[in-house]
């Protein structure tokens, strides 16, 4: 029976051997697992830097192209305003166009019988004239 004893005893050593070799092995993998992911997580954290870099430029960029933009919108908003203050002020001399013709209008409707004889008198007094430029040049036509 001592013999079984020993023969367990070495069975039992044998197992723990090949459950130390086992957990070495996996021990090995593990420390070599982690040494990648270390490396990897600092080429990881010298990207973020430059990301980091890039998007600190591109904010800054950002932010100076908000103030341009904001600077050139309000100085627009002051040429809209003048470009107004134009249509504003051609509407109204419309207006005033269009209040002048019709007072010229209502008014030579009023005295169309006055224009009318005004322009018989004004022909008259021309061919007067004409007759008496004739004469005085000798009766030669200068139209």
């Amino acid at each position: 029976m001592e013999i079984l004893l020993y023969i367990a005893a070495l069975i039992a050593a044998v197992a723990f051997a090949v459950l130390v070799i086992y957990l070495s092995k996996v021990l090995k993998a593990t420390q070599r697992t982690m040494s990648n992911v270390a490396n990897t997580l600092e080429g990881l954290e010298k990207q973020m830097e430059g990301i980091t870099i890039e998007t600190t430029a591109l904010l800054n960029k950002t932010n100076k192209l908000a103030e341009d933009i904001n600077e050139k919108s309000l100085k627009m908003n002051t040429l809209f305003d003048g470009i107004k203050g134009i249509g504003q002020t051609v509407q109204e001399f419309n207006e005033s166009l269009k209040t002048l013709s019709s007072s010229v209008s209502n008014t030579a409707e009023k005295n169309k019988n006055a224009t009318a004889q005004a322009m018989k008198w004004g022909t008259v007094a021309l061919d007067l004239w004409n007759k008496r430029k004739k004469k005085e040049t000798g009766g030669i036509d200068h139209e």
